[in-house]
């Protein structure tokens, strides 16, 4: 009993010492804010990571943690049909879309009549012949607004060279 009365003084004495910052509950907000944003791309990273495994993709795991994380890119990922398989958490704050909506549809669902057709002509060609491709390009969100979507595409190869996804960085952008 008695070794207990002395570990509670020098508990009583050690947290006399400590010097506390007492932060207001909005600052907590704003860090919880921040804190989602990096659980929502690491939990996008070990998808995409898991696709890259069941695809045997041939591509930079660094330059894609980069183009999530830091450039904060919206990735897209189409199989060879241009079904999409893949899209970031992210996407609901250029588009209002979330990811579950789009899975199993084309990208062609953000397009509308202000969609430039020699813009997209520029992208089915580059697709067609498995080439990287960067436009910019007029989508349309959930509600039928506009905005301008900058997009980076390339096909993504297996280790044997066959094309075996799309990938498409996108950003909005005025």
């Amino acid at each position: 009993m008695i070794d207990l009365k002395d570990y509670d003084n020098a508990v009583i004495k050690f947290r006399k010492r400590l010097n506390y910052v007492i932060l207001p509950v909005l600052s907590w907000d704003f860090y919880a804010e921040n804190l989602e944003s990096i659980y929502k791309s690491e939990e996008d990273m070990i998808a995409l990571m898991s696709l890259r495994s069941l695809n045997s993709w041939n591509i930079d795991t660094e330059a894609l943690d980069e183009r999530l994380k830091v450039k904060k890119n919206v990735v897209i990922v189409t199989d060879t049909n241009l079904n999409i398989v893949f899209a970031t958490k992210n996407i609901w704050e250029m588009n209002q879309y979330h990811p579950n909506e789009i899975l199993g549809k084309k990208p062609k669902m953000f397009q509308g009549s202000k969609t430039s057709k020699s813009t997209l002509k520029i992208v089915s060609e580059a697709v067609k012949s498995n080439k990287p491709f960067e436009v910019t390009i007029v989508n349309y969100r959930k509600d039928g607004s506009t905005y301008n979507c900058w997009i980076q595409g390339q096909p993504i190869f297996d280790q044997k060279g066959k094309v075996v996804n799309f990938i498409a960085y996108e950003k909005e952008v005025a």
